[in-house]
């Protein structure tokens, strides 16, 4: 596949991500300002938080993790900015993943702030991050990754593989509940939210369009692409969701997206034709493992065969698990459009589709 880079809207945030830095404060235009606010032991680095100001506060895009650091660069960033974390009036939660809900219940606490989610991803909080349910969330996720075909000695590392990220983050149920086409009745700002399902089922991206801005999270970004899985939480077909909102997205007439992590950038039509590209390549690579063993492979075994932007043996836990789950999401669009057949069992076998 021949490689698209897109064009940096910010030459800061851009030399900082090549650099492995943490990018500046910076005001991307009048009444709104970009907040970077550290990720713990991630290669990410920081999420990217938005504020927009309003005659009577600020309103911001996700909130980053739950940790001090975390939240002191938060206060920090809205200083230089000249706000204070008690002017915060709502927090427009783009995912529910802790590096961009995981602070917005601590800073409702500090400020009174609406929390607004999709539904779809406020329906996921209690199972995902409360002490009376994790436990059957973790057994349903060992269930299906022993139906991929994990080996047995790795199934409870693999399906635990979260927990040691509860902690960072402050739940809280959403105050206001966005569906795809609302208006966030900010005022000074024509934003309306759009439906972006696939990363989580109920991902939200924010457009302006008397600015011709795209507040993204992380359903289009620079470089990466996003974990698009199936997964106990997710709906039946999420790479199909995410190719489907994918393409509307693209059609979007913006001069800037404003992703959740990396930089800002321009161009959004290419970077989502990129992408696009990548998921038919990753599709093809899957169904020709598929169809090269023949007589049945599962998930596990198919996944380990891919190619990665490392060795296989050099993923910890989570990602092993990460590209399990990714691996069953192109098998499953595959499955539906007939170009993989499933036979259920104790593990499930793959087999090619019918010709």
């Amino acid at each position: 596949m021949v490689k698209y880079v897109v064009t940096p809207s910010s030459e800061t945030q851009h030399a900082a991500w090549r650099s492995g830095a943490v990018p500046e404060v910076e005001r991307v235009r009048p009444g709104l300002w970009s907040i970077p606010v550290p990720i713990p032991v991630n290669p990410l680095r920081y999420v990217l938080v938005y504020a927009l100001e309003l005659p009577d506060g600020v309103a911001i895009v996700d909130a980053g993790w739950n940790t001090d650091e975390a939240y002191d660069a938060l206060v920090a960033g809205l200083g230089v900015a000249g706000f204070a974390i008690t002017d915060v009036k709502g927090v427009l939660v783009t995912h529910i993943h802790p590096d961009h809900y995981g602070l917005a219940g601590r800073v409702r606490e500090m400020s009174g702030a609406w929390i607004a989610l999709h539904p779809a991803d406020a329906a996921l909080v209690h199972e995902r991050y409360d002490d009376d349910a994790i436990d059957s969330l973790v057994r349903r996720e060992r269930a299906q990754l022993g139906r991929a075909g994990v080996p047995a000695g790795t199934l409870d590392e693999l399906a635990g593989a979260s927990m040691m990220i509860r902690h960072l983050v402050a739940t809280a149920k959403p105050d206001r509940l966005v569906e795809d086409g609302d208006p966030l009745g900010l005022p000074g700002w024509d934003l309306r939210a759009l439906w972006t399902p696939g990363h989580s089922p109920g991902h939200l991206c924010f457009v302006s369009p008397s600015r011709r801005l795209l507040f993204s999270g992380d359903h289009v970004l620079a470089k990466i692409t996003p974990i698009v899985a199936v997964h106990p939480q997710s709906r039946p077909n999420p790479l199909a969701d995410y190719l489907d909102s994918l393409a509307a997205v693209g059609k979007l007439d913006v001069e800037e997206v404003l992703p959740a992590h990396e930089y800002r950038f321009a161009d959004l039509a290419g970077r989502v034709g990129y992408v696009v590209a990548h998921h038919e390549e990753r599709l093809a690579e899957i169904e020709a493992t598929v169809a090269a063993v023949g007589d049945g492979i599962t998930c596990w075994d198919v996944a380990t065969r891919l190619t990665w932007s490392r060795e296989w043996e050099t993923f910890p836990p989570f990602m092993r698990r990460a590209a399990t789950n990714e691996t069953l999401a192109h098998l499953v669009w595959l499955e539906d459009r007939g170009r993989a057949i499933r036979v259920p069992g104790e593990p499930d076998l793959w087999f090619p589709g019918l010709p």
